[in-house]
């Protein structure tokens, strides 16, 4: 029996700053006991659980399924400790894997290396019990494995989730540096927003907050268009039981409000991009999303508004970002009366650029930049 099974425990990974609010989902979506992990949430779930979180879960990037756990000194025990495990009961010889690794404050100092002494074992295990061994894919595999090692302490795992849970499948198209998805989906979650007023973003580049938001109105499963999940690799996956948590989930699904989500962009080309990742989603084709500057929209009254401005990388060049972030103050105070704006800031010094105060500010971090999410109130 592997760990999983016999504790019921999986691992949620998060991004920094979220824990909180994931845990609040968690338990929306059926799951009891939680408990704080580094970088996520340890939390205990059955078979209908885990397959409801990796569906709908908005928040987390991957759920990780314990196979061992064992204590953890050199190289070569890793790999005999690995290769005890029946992967021929999991991994077909025709079927592709991949290992990623984190190593801190062990003997075993190298992630590369302990993920080469992982591989190693997997394939080694494989060719002696079939006689034929599986392909390492680091792209697109079949299988991926996760090696833990902390404080001399290994925990392989599956990846629950088969690839980070961020790729809902609905960005086919992009331009340059996107929002993260679960980014997005924690910003709505922040926001608090439920539908009440009209949300719209005045830079929604190729749409990835204002498809989160449809996707929260709708009641849309953040995993609707992910048709492979890690969870069906598990030698007790059950299928007839995910095609009925699935259905739950799907049944769900509402029609949009009227103009209850819109956007904007001042660059035509992520508008038609924005419009073409949304119509994927359900009922996606009737969001209104319009090319136009922000500085021509009249008003934004009595609305929730989100954007993600330009920064960085994101910057056009010979734009003045301080000016530009004046400009958008100037805007929100003068034509957003009753509005309540949520702006995430890629680099926290624009953050006095903007030239109003904050009603709070929330450290979030994407692609690891350490970014701000501020709260303005337009009273």
């Amino acid at each position: 029996m592997y760990e999983y099974q016999e504790k019921q425990r999986y691992f949620g990974q998060l991004a920094s700053g979220l824990d909180e609010l994931a845990e609040a989902e968690l338990r929306l979506l059926g799951v009891e006991t939680i408990t704080p992990g580094y970088r996520g949430l340890h939390f205990v779930a059955d078979a209908v659980t885990l397959y409801r979180v990796n569906y709908c879960s908005r928040l987390l990037t991957r759920v990780l399924a314990p196979l061992s756990v064992f204590m953890c000194h050199t190289p070569d025990y890793l790999y005999r400790k690995v290769r005890e495990i029946d992967w021929s009961s999991i991994l077909r010889a025709d079927q592709t894997f991949a290992v990623f690794a984190n190593v801190s404050d062990s003997k075993i100092t190298h992630s590369r290396y302990a993920s080469l002494k992982v591989k190693d074992a997997i394939v080694d295990c494989c060719r002696d019990r079939t006689g034929r061994r599986p392909s390492v894919d680091t792209g697109e595999p079949d299988l991926w494995v996760n090696l833990h090692l902390a404080r001399n302490q290994a925990t392989i795992s599956l990846d629950a989730s088969g690839g980070s849970l961020h790729r809902r499948g609905y960005r086919r198209v992009s331009v340059e540096a996107p929002m993260q998805e679960t980014l997005a989906a924690a910003i709505l979650e922040f926001a608090e927003w439920d539908g009440a007023q009209p949300l719209h973003d005045p830079m929604c580049g190729s749409g990835t907050l204002l498809s989160e938001a449809w996707m929260r109105h709708c009641r849309i499963p953040a995993g609707y268009l992910r048709r492979r999940y890690g969870f069906m690799m598990l030698p007790d996956y059950d299928p007839k039981l995910w095609r009925q948590v699935k259905k739950e989930a799907d049944q769900r699904i509402r029609e949009p409000g009227r103009d209850v989500v819109c956007g904007s962009d001042l660059d035509g080309k992520a508008v038609g991009i924005a419009r073409q990742n949304n119509a994927l989603l359900p009922f996606g084709e009737k969001m209104r999303i319009r090319r136009q500057d922000f500085r021509e929209i009249p008003n934004l009254e009595n609305r929730t508004i989100v954007c993600n401005p330009p920064y960085g990388v994101r910057q056009k060049r010979g734009v003045d970002l301080s000016a530009f972030y004046r400009e958008l103050g100037d805007f929100l105070k003068q034509r957003c009366t009753g509005s309540v704006a949520y702006v995430y800031f890629g680099e926290r010094a624009l953050l006095k650029s903007i030239g109003l105060r904050p009603a709070w500010k929330k450290p979030l971090s994407n692609g690891g930049l350490d970014g701000r999410l501020a709260k303005y109130e337009m009273y």
